[in-house]
């Protein structure tokens, strides 16, 4: 994945410009993570970083984590650079949910979208040495013994490392409440919790533990996508009994209050990025969708996904 590039020391808000593909270069520009090195908001940023940085789009870019609640005080960061248009934070889905668990006084609304990126499946992983040998024996273990089988999940309550088993729970008929879940700050936390056998099983992106599942490390039990995913050798829950489709999604935001030509700026680097052979490679190697949508359209799927999101955790008795 991609090293963390030097800082360039350039004010915020100056962005000077040269000598890229189409004549500008963006400079100075900044990747917030709003969790831990290692889970799926840092390998976005560090990989569009490095794309950015190898096609000459940008100069060299800092990749930095501020994490801590489930990604909303690195919201607030955003949210309290106003103005600064050198600024952009990696997101997703999991920030939207922990908007609600974290009674967080930031929110999505209060930033600039800038670019959904991808799109992809959850998985249901265990340790290689694991007694589960396939979905149908953890689910039979789990409804039996709740408390007993934790689940450990990459986000906080509202992610979608959170939602995705409560909606499995639910699925299979048991009472989402009754579920142990255990809550890391990123993917890398959720790993070592995984493969130390401190969770029965976890839940994440296929991205951030694919390494591992090539390695041997971790099985794969099912994925939570409508379709089987190409060199996983996994069901879907669908084909396991489990009725039901979810999938994950990441993009970009920037603060608030930037000029329409700063906003333009960022909005062009990221849809350059998306489209260089680079980028490709990257959504490849992570099982990643293409799912780009530029900052207006991502706007309006945000906010959906904000009603959606409100929606289930209030059906499920979590907010």
């Amino acid at each position: 994945m991609a090293v963390l590039a030097a800082l360039l020391l350039v004010p915020p808000g100056i962005g000077a410009l040269s000598g890229g593909g189409d004549g500008t270069q963006l400079r100075g520009l900044r990747m917030l993570v709003p969790n831990a090195p290692g889970g799926g908001y840092d390998v976005t940023a560090r990989s569009a970083a490095k794309a950015m940085e190898d096609t000459g789009l940008t100069g060299s870019v800092e990749v930095f984590n501020l994490p801590g609640a489930g990604g909303t005080v690195g919201l607030g960061r955003t949210v309290n650079e106003a103005g600064n248009d050198r600024l952009t934070m990696s997101m997703g889905l999991g920030v939207v949910g922990s908007v609600y668990s974290n009674d967080s006084p930031a929110t999505l609304a209060d930033t600039t979208p800038i670019a959904r990126l991808t799109e992809e499946t959850e998985i249901v992983v265990v340790p290689a040495d694991s007694p589960f040998r396939d979905i149908g024996q953890l689910l039979d273990a789990w409804k039996r013994d709740p408390s007993g089988t934790p689940v450990g999940g990459g986000s906080s309550p509202g992610g979608p490392d959170h939602l995705a088993p409560m909606l499995m729970a639910e699925g299979t008929g048991l009472d989402p409440t009754r579920v142990n879940y255990v809550a890391y700050d990123g993917g890398g936390e959720l790993l070592a919790s995984v493969l130390g056998g401190k969770v029965a099983f976890g839940v994440s992106g296929l991205g951030e533990f694919a390494d591992q599942i090539e390695s041997g490390d971790l099985r794969v039990l099912a994925v939570t996508a409508g379709q089987r995913v190409p060199g996983v050798d996994a069901p879907t829950l669908r084909e396991s009994g489990v009725d039901i489709e979810f999938t994950n999604w990441r993009g970009v935001v920037a603060p608030p209050g930037l000029s329409e030509q700063s906003r333009a700026e960022l909005e062009r680097a990221y849809a350059e990025m998306v489209r260089t052979p680079e980028w490709q490679e990257v959504l490849a190697l992570n099982g990643w969708e293409d799912a780009y949508q530029p900052g207006p359209e991502f706007g309006e799927f945000v906010q959906s996904e904000n009603d959606r999101v409100e929606r289930v955790l209030r059906r499920l008795g979590l907010v």
